[in-house]
């Protein structure tokens, strides 16, 4: 044990002495933390909109008021007919139109060159107009009263992160001692193979719980994203979820000769699936089937599931038992495949 704690500190001073790993460590969780609660963000903000009013009554008039006094539409128009409101989204100066006829029906014309925002203002509009006070759109809102993009953002990037950091440096710091010719020495020591493939990976598996208390702290006073669950199921699931993407980075580093293939083959394997296949952008269940059923094998799935459940709706543990359970045999079948490709490619 001596020996072990020993190969610990011996790679903890490793690690704290690159200071581009620290920078890396320590940089990405925060600039995409505020890239992503910031800049890129899918709130409905002043969207500009034209109302046609051919037909005026006290309940339009009601509508039309209700639709302005609220920070998601600025009404910059009004006309008389739907051809000049069209008019006015094809030369670009409104992004919607509300239409309002003789018998009270209600069209909206949105610019269905970005069909997701445009379906996006059209559900916002549509929920303001059918509803007689603002109590009536809360109920229907669970969790995301305010309808904050953040808030789906943040348990993703906590998955990708994860998973890029760990698994990325996790990778290289084991071939660079290949690299280096170092790997050798450190396999002709007292200590087994095993114990020093894990004394390499317990400080980032240390670094990693840093890195998860840093964007939970930026998302609860930063960008005021609720911690709604309990923090020890949280910090459970994601000590799993740590430990399948330390696993995943120590199989790749049995594959890669190079710190540069290794750094590529995390990157190719996990940046776009991390983004496209997880669930964070884009929702699972409308894909085609066969990225569902690719997307059923990774990992950051699950985990940012698990995370959306315990952080924002605020559930138990036995509401993630699903994703709990995919993801520790996950980090058995990694592991175990990891350890056993490293150490019949040592003999």
């Amino acid at each position: 044990m001596k020996q072990f704690k020993s190969f610990i500190i011996k790679e903890a001073r490793h690690i704290l002495r690159d200071k581009r790993t620290m920078l890396i460590l320590f940089g990405m969780p925060v600039v995409m933390m505020l890239l992503f609660g910031f800049a890129i963000s899918t709130d409905v903000r002043n969207v500009r909109t034209a109302v046609v009013l051919s037909h005026v009554n006290h309940q339009t008039h009601k509508m039309v008021e209700r639709l302005g006094a609220n920070e998601y539409f600025d009404i910059l128009y009004k006309v008389d007919n739907s051809a000049a409101a069209e008019q006015l989204i094809r030369h670009q100066k409104a992004d919607m139109a509300i239409v309002f006829d003789r018998n009270n029906a209600i069209q909206v014309i949105t610019d269905g060159a970005d069909p997701n925002m445009a379906q996006m203002y059209a559900n916002y509009a549509t929920m303001i107009l059918q509803s007689s006070d603002t109590s009536v759109m809360t109920q229907k809102l669970l969790f995301n009263p305010q309808m904050r993009s953040c808030y789906n953002f943040v348990p993703g990037i906590m998955g990708m992160l994860l998973m890029l950091i760990c698994a990325m440096m996790t990778s290289i710091s084991i071939v660079r001692e290949k690299e280096r010719g170092t790997m050798e020495v450190l396999l002709v020591s007292p200590i087994r193979p095993l114990m020093i493939i894990i004394a390499k990976a317990v400080p980032y598996l240390l670094l990693a719980f840093v890195i998860l208390c840093t964007i939970l702290l930026i998302s609860k006073y930063l960008l005021l994203v609720p911690i709604s669950g309990s923090l020890f199921w949280i910090f459970l699931v994601s000590c799993i979820y740590i430990i399948v993407a330390l696993s995943l980075g120590l199989l790749i580093s049995t594959v890669a000769k190079t710190q540069l293939v290794a750094l590529l083959a995390s990157a190719m394997m996990l940046l776009l699936p991390c983004i496209l296949l997880s669930g964070m952008m884009f929702p699972v269940e409308s894909m085609p089937d066969i990225l569902q059923y690719i997307s059923a094998i990774m990992p950051p799935r699950y985990y940012i599931s698990a995370m959306r459940k315990l952080m924002i709706m605020g559930v138990g543990i036995d509401k993630v038992m699903h994703e709990l359970m995919v993801l520790s045999l996950m980090a058995v079948v990694l592991l175990s495949a990891a350890l056993l490709k490293f150490r019949s490619r040592l003999e």
